[in-house]
């Protein structure tokens, strides 16, 4: 009897290392060979996804670099979702794309909105591909100051402000600009406008004539921007990775790889969730200077591939 119970035990140590063994090696092989792999039997191209206000570079910047120095990536899709944003930000994505395509083309896919600070940095790409109806262009230079001052007075509010210098309180909310404080912030914006007529030319490879004479914050369907030059064709994302293919010479399937997403416990994502919220909160509330398109009421930036 005893030896029968040894022997049923030895059977069900058996098959549950059989098991385990077995689930290991269908865990690594789903690993390495899917959908989201890196390894791979076809030719590879890298998607990044620009989703939203571009509020910060860090993480797109080093995607890029990323991919750029993976030699088994062939190219770089870019799918653009962005109404713009922040002008730092978006010269810093803009540098890092000019300096990728010295070496790896790039083509952007732009979606619903890819306008003024979305399509600064898709004029860096070799190739933009847009739908018919892609809201984009809005070239021109946004900024706010919020008054407060009228709300001041009436409940009887005031703010007294010791400063170094005359211009240093310019934009202050609890106060009117003079004329004076108007020409300097005009032409502040009138040189950060330049720089983004500047950054269109040289992607494009347009006279800046031509970016000038629509460079006043006006918005394009993805038809009209094609008729200007702003865009190269007209299509989806799989056409974008179609001539991607084709620019880089490849033939067959591909497969496309994505980054690979910051792992992120329950505090993290909920202390930069309301890191995000307060920014949110404190850019819509403060004087900012953008790239970007202010859009039609309730309208809401989504998607990515």
């Amino acid at each position: 009897m005893a030896g029968k119970k040894s022997s049923i035990l030895t059977v069900l140590v058996i098959l549950s290392i059989t098991a385990i063994f077995l689930g290991t090696v269908m865990f690594i092989t789903l690993k390495v060979l899917g959908p989201s792999s890196r390894l791979s039997f076809h030719d590879r191209i890298g998607v990044i996804t620009i989703n939203g206000p571009i509020t910060e570079s860090r993480k797109i910047t080093e995607s890029i670099i990323k991919l750029k120095k993976d030699g088994k990536i062939k190219a770089i899709v870019l799918r653009i979702n962005s109404p713009g944003g922040s002008v730092g930000a978006t010269q810093e994505i803009y540098r890092e794309i000019k300096k990728t395509v010295q070496s790896k083309h790039v083509v952007a896919s732009l979606g619903d909105v890819a306008a003024s600070g979305g399509y600064y940095i898709a004029a860096a790409a070799d190739r933009i591909v847009a739908n018919p109806g892609t809201i984009t262009g809005s070239i021109g230079v946004l900024m706010h100051f919020v008054q407060l001052k009228n709300l001041l007075d009436k409940v009887g509010i005031g703010l007294e402000v010791l400063k170094s210098g005359e211009f240093k309180d310019i934009g202050s909310p609890h106060r009117k600009m003079t004329e004076r404080e108007k020409e300097l912030m005009g032409a502040l914006i009138a040189d950060i406008q330049k720089q983004f007529v500047e950054a269109v030319s040289t992607g494009r490879h347009l006279p800046l004539e031509k970016i000038r004479e629509i460079a006043d914050g006006r918005v394009f369907t993805g038809s009209q921007a094609k008729k200007l030059g702003l865009v190269d064709s007209l299509g989806n994302f799989q056409d974008a990775v179609d001539t991607a293919k084709s620019m880089s010479g490849i033939r067959g399937d591909v497969t496309l790889v994505y980054p690979q997403k910051e792992e992120l416990d329950l505090w993290d994502l909920l202390f930069n969730r309301a890191s995000g919220m307060l920014s949110e909160l404190t850019r819509s509330a403060g004087t900012r200077i953008e790239y970007r398109w202010q859009g039609l009421p309730g309208q809401h930036v989504k998607g990515s591939y």
